[in-house]
């Protein structure tokens, strides 16, 4: 046999090669980015700054409308019954004192009873979506439909409310009151303590430092300018009518003023 007539030798076979993904893998430990806050939670918040800052503003422009008023007018009314300096000193202290410490106290518990209403109507409502929560559910369409709602469509907009937040949406919307926006006594209680001092000390100032025959003047010129600033101040931060603001203010201070100025005038004629 010649080697022409022998069978050819088979190739060794080669080793297969995986193929080579080309897609990149990403590991399973990257590090997801943090989630942003979601509107609703933002607009919680900006809820609850307002009703601050209107809780804060309410309580400041009081005490200083209260402290302006009150100390020009005991201070004017003890004016027109004497001269004697160090009797107007002591009155006009004695009332910005008094006063600064009765309008702090007087907020703190006005704002706490409010505070405590609100907390407990809270829980309560909390309670009785535990309790009957069927019950709370047809309460809430009944709001829904007072507040203009379509009745075909409230039941449907109460499901998505008490699927987002059940107690929100029955304090709210039920009641009037948002677990947000319970407002701070202490907070309060600050605004109108400074606010008061602040205020009184303006009137006293110019009582004290006028001779007996421009007192009455120069109060109520140092009053009616206070009041004029408390007036815009108070719009500004309001974004309310600065000049209604600021007439209300100026016409209650001067008429206190004339009020006790001239009851201290008759008692001092009286007891002269």
């Amino acid at each position: 046999m010649s080697l022409l007539d022998l069978p050819p030798r088979p190739s060794p076979a080669r080793p297969s090669t995986p193929a080579r993904s080309t897609a990149p893998t990403v590991p399973s430990s990257a590090p997801t980015a943090p989630s942003a806050a979601t509107p609703s939670s933002e607009h919680a918040e900006e809820r609850t700054s307002r009703s601050d800052r209107v809780n804060r503003l309410r309580a400041g422009v009081l005490g200083a409308n209260d402290g302006i008023v009150s100390v020009a007018g005991l201070a004017v009314g003890v004016a027109g019954a004497t001269a004697d300096i160090r009797w107007l000193l002591i009155a006009g202290l004695a009332s910005l004192v008094a006063g600064a410490l009765s309008m702090a106290m007087g907020e703190y518990v006005s704002v706490s009873t409010q505070r405590d209403t609100d907390t407990a109507l809270i829980e309560r409502t909390r309670r009785d979506l535990a309790a009957q929560p069927a019950a709370e559910h047809e309460r809430l369409i009944a709001s829904l439909v007072e507040s203009g709602i379509p009745s075909d469509v409230a039941g449907q907009v109460a499901d998505s409310m008490e699927r987002h937040d059940a107690l929100a949406a029955h304090t709210r919307f039920r009641h009037g009151v948002e677990q947000e926006a319970v407002v701070s006594p202490v907070s309060a209680a600050l605004a109108s303590l400074v606010s008061f001092t602040v205020g009184g000390v303006i009137p006293l100032l110019a009582i004290l430092a006028s001779p007996p025959a421009l007192r009455l003047p120069a109060t109520m010129l140092a009053v009616v300018l206070a009041l004029a600033l408390l007036g815009l101040l108070s719009a500004r931060l309001g974004e309310s009518n600065a000049r209604a603001a600021t007439i209300r203010t100026i016409v209650g201070g001067i008429l206190a003023l004339l009020v006790t100025y001239g009851i201290g005038a008759l008692l001092g004629v009286a007891i002269g």
